[in-house]
């Protein structure tokens, strides 16, 4: 066999080692995973958010901005499940459709800042030298800003506060971590034997980045990207309830909470739904993270 014959079959049997790693890797979590009883409750929780932001009209049938001052400040009952709100608003009607706020906007906040998180990580982390100093100075200078404070500042600047912009915001500030961990990842994999291989077979930094060293920094991202959701959608409702997020008419969790403060005392029920829904949804993700990082890490088990 010649000499280019043997690196080939070397680098087969090398990509075909490493796809049984991953695959077992992965086998053995997602058996790790579909044990816990705290999984399953998750993806139900998150599933039932999902489905609610996409299709709130399987929920209710009545419009949250449209209330009765007739009926204003009523408590929970058979008619109003979670009452009513000052303008006579249906108050689960409202949490309902808040969910659809709260969903895109971490979903898209985490999608892009993993996207920049993936470009920029993997160049630096890939090429060292310049460009990896370059960028992670860059990333610790923004790291340096506090997220909420700098996230404050930003939103003032904007007359028109839309989900759009907030989304913008929170990309801006979300970034940086994420950036961190694929670095790392990178680093850790590109002196790899397949990647040499793949390498002296002529294979571009493109193809090699993309196709054997990406992979192996999908699963510390995708873990993070799970707590990532929590936070953005608690970030987004602290953000809205000191009054520089969204504004009304948008209906969000956030909102529907900044309402309720000044009756706290005299209409808890304003807070206590809205609020529970809201940390519900944040426990699923973070806690979702958590089991994550803990079924792909063998040392957790």
């Amino acid at each position: 066999m010649t000499e280019t014959g043997l690196i080939v079959s070397e680098l087969a049997d090398d990509e075909a080692g490493e796809d049984v790693r991953e695959g077992s890797l992965t086998s053995d979590a997602w058996r790790e995973l579909r044990r816990r009883p705290l999984f399953w409750l998750c993806v139900a929780i998150i599933v039932l958010l999902i489905i609610a932001a996409a299709f709130p009209q399987l929920f209710t049938s009545t419009d949250p901005l449209v209330g009765d001052q007739r009926n204003n400040l009523q408590g929970p009952s058979s008619e109003h499940w979670f009452g009513t709100d000052l303008l006579g608003r249906d108050q689960y009607a409202r949490v309902v459709y808040g969910a659809r706020v709260s969903i895109v906007v971490a979903f898209v906040v985490t999608f892009a800042a993993a996207a920049v998180a993936l470009l920029f990580g993997s160049l630096a982390g890939f090429y060292g030298g310049v460009a990896d100093t370059f960028i992670s100075r860059v990333a610790d200078v923004w790291f340096a800003i506090p997220a909420v404070l700098g996230g404050i500042v930003m939103l003032q600047l904007f007359e028109q506060r839309s989900i759009l912009t907030l989304c913008l915001v929170l990309v801006v500030f979300g970034w940086p971590t994420m950036l961190r961990l694929v670095r790392s990842a990178v680093i850790a994999v590109r002196s790899a034997d397949y990647v040499d291989a793949a390498r002296a077979l002529g294979a571009s930094d493109r193809r090699i980045i993309s196709q054997h060293i990406l992979p192996n920094a999908l699963t510390p991202l995708v873990v993070y990207m799970a707590i990532t959701f929590g936070v953005v959608i608690a970030a987004e409702a602290a953000l809205t309830f000191i009054g520089v997020g969204l504004r009304k008419p948008a209906v969000s969790w956030g909102l529907i909470i900044s309402d309720s403060r000044g009756r706290i005392q005299t209409h808890p029920y304003l807070l206590l739904f809205p609020g529970a829904v809201l940390s519900m949804a944040v426990f699923a993700f973070i806690l979702l993270g958590d089991l994550l990082r803990d079924a792909f890490d063998p040392r957790q088990r």
